[in-house]
């Protein structure tokens, strides 16, 4: 058990969490406080992002209930368990709810997302664990703790450092296309991973074509130096090839789910260029012509989740990148008390042209 130096006093038995109880069914509701094993942290959650693979969890009935989903979160380690080395109650963090074995062969060939210890949940705030973000304290396990617990600088905002895991999403992606200055990439898509997508792309010298309907999502992606907005009620494929001297792309990634956009994606790269689906998590069918891949040697490929191997280079970029303007809260448009998760959740759902990163804060 923790000493009473490792405990802070305040930590109550129950706590208020957003507990999904079937499809379409989030309620907040009290519950326990979880309890803390040896190796393993309790953080009291300052902000939570709403990611898009919490509401398909939501809305498909994928999952059993209940459950406290949440996986974007940052807070303030308030317990701490026998034998934890390197953390303190105080510290302010951000805990990664995957972090793999590091030693099956899927960790060998760099596919962490694949190993079986990944795909373990190692967040909780109660019944299966399934992150827990949406909740006043979150326990964390000891393999999380050992691998996947980052500390956050004092001069960095608990909203900023929510965003690591989805920026270790994107930043993974961007890496696998080894992208080079004179290359031309098409983001399709100007939500919050979208433009993520795009500033991270733009970091690497390549020329960066964003496409979205909402004006108002453009100009946000003005303040990542995003400067190429195509309008995506217009004709994309030929003002990408306008924009190319009628090649298209080197490379287009889906930042929307939506599969009738593989089509697009693949007639808007050049022959030898790469489609990225970053955003289509649900199994289903999606035509698209097998003569572009072979003939035109078209590439279709797909990225998914965080790579453990990014951890140290998106801690550099997310904290030290605050200090010099690169601002993640800037994509926040909506905060959300615990007390009104549901509409923070049907907001997130039914996205408008001025909401971009809705979070949740439990404000305790």
């Amino acid at each position: 058990m923790p000493t009473k130096e490792q405990e802070m006093p305040a930590v109550p038995a129950t706590m208020r969490a957003a507990v999904y109880r079937g499809v379409n069914d989030v309620r907040t509701e009290t519950i326990p406080v979880p309890e803390i094993g040896a190796g393993e942290v309790l953080v009291k959650i300052h902000t939570c992002g709403i990611c898009g693979t919490d509401l398909k969890k939501i809305h498909t009935g994928s999952h059993d209930a209940p459950r406290v989903f949440g996986h974007e979160m940052s807070g303030t380690i308030v317990r701490i368990g026998e034998g934890v080395s390197g953390f303190a109650v105080g510290d302010r963090v951000m805990a990664y709810h995957h972090i793999p074995c590091g030693e099956c062969y899927y960790c060998r060939k760099q596919t962490f997302a694949q190993c079986e210890v990944y795909k373990k949940v190692g967040c909780t705030a109660g019944f299966a664990p399934s992150g827990g973000g949406f909740a006043e304290y979150i326990r964390v396990m000891d393999w999380i703790v050992r691998r996947g617990l980052v500390k956050i600088p004092d001069d960095i905002p608990f909203e900023q450092a929510a965003f690591l895991e989805p920026v270790n999403t994107c930043y993974k992606a961007i890496q696998l296309l080894g992208l080079k200055p004179d290359e031309t990439v098409l983001v399709i898509g100007q939500g919050p991973i979208g433009i993520l997508l795009a500033a991270l792309a733009r970091k690497t010298g390549a020329t960066v074509l964003t496409s979205d309907l909402y004006p108002e999502r453009h100009a946000i992606a003005t303040r990542f130096g995003l400067q190429n907005p195509l309008d995506a009620r217009g004709d994309v494929v030929a003002a990408t090839r306008s924009a190319t001297e009628g090649r298209g792309a080197d490379v287009a990634l889906l930042a929307v789910g939506g599969n009738a956009l593989i089509k697009i994606a693949m007639d808007a790269i050049r022959p030898g260029g790469r489609v990225v689906l970053f955003a289509q998590t649900q199994h289903g069918e999606a035509p698209f012509d097998p003569a572009a891949v072979c003939m035109d040697e078209k590439t279709l490929m797909g990225s998914y989740s965080s790579s453990v191997s990014f951890n140290e280079d998106v801690n550099k970029l997310v904290f030290d990148g605050y200090r010099t303007g690169f601002d993640l809260t800037n994509l926040i448009s909506h905060r959300f008390s615990l007390e009104d998760a549901a509409a923070a959740i049907e907001l997130a759902s039914h996205p408008q042209p001025s909401s971009m990163k809705i979070v949740i804060q439990p404000r305790s």
